[in-house]
């Protein structure tokens, strides 16, 4: 079974900022403070593997995303929903911003939302077994919510009820 999973909004509360090449909390509390709860929740769960579908993927790569995590999720990351080779395909696209026009280059990955991201990545690989957990449910199908642990953005995995869910889903692809 495959976990995608999302570090703002889960991990830790969702306002992060990169300040000077460094993820930084503008928020109360501190980065991945609720990571152990992950790491509980997967415990008895040996099979589960971790696709990073977190935009810090995008912004700092892949290995330097992953090294934010414990060594215990470390372990089990398999790859990202981003991966460098997107960037080859990216696109001049002007932006429109009150009175003015902004040029920037894009990707698919950064105008798709992170349900397409794991959609794509899922067709790819040809998945069968996997849940996501996340603070975006934006663009998710109706018939797809039961593969998704929604987390409240200031709450992520700090919630008992999100954890829950997420037992419950991880317990399906025991049986």
């Amino acid at each position: 079974m495959l976990l995608f999973l999302d570090f703002d909004g889960v991990l830790h509360p969702e306002n992060v900022r990169l300040i000077k090449g460094r993820p930084t909390l503008i928020d109360e509390g501190v980065l991945f403070m609720w990571e152990h709860h992950l790491e509980a929740l997967l415990a008895p769960h040996h099979h589960v593997r971790i696709v990073l579908s977190t935009t810090w993927a995008r912004r700092l790569g892949f290995q330097r995303a992953k090294k934010y995590l414990s060594p215990a999720l470390q372990a089990r990351v398999i790859g990202a929903t981003w991966h460098s080779g997107m960037d080859q395909d990216r696109y001049y696209n002007v932006c429109i911003y009150g009175d003015s026009y902004r040029p920037k280059w894009e990707t698919w990955w950064d105008l798709a939302s992170r349900y397409q991201q794991i959609a794509r990545y899922v067709e790819r690989a040809r998945v069968q077994e996997w849940v996501a957990i996340d603070d975006d449910d934006e663009g998710w199908p109706d018939e797809m919510r039961d593969r998704l642990v929604h987390t409240n953005e200031q709450q992520g995995l700090g919630d008992p009820e999100t954890r829950e869910r997420l037992e419950t889903l991880l317990g399906r692809s025991a049986k």
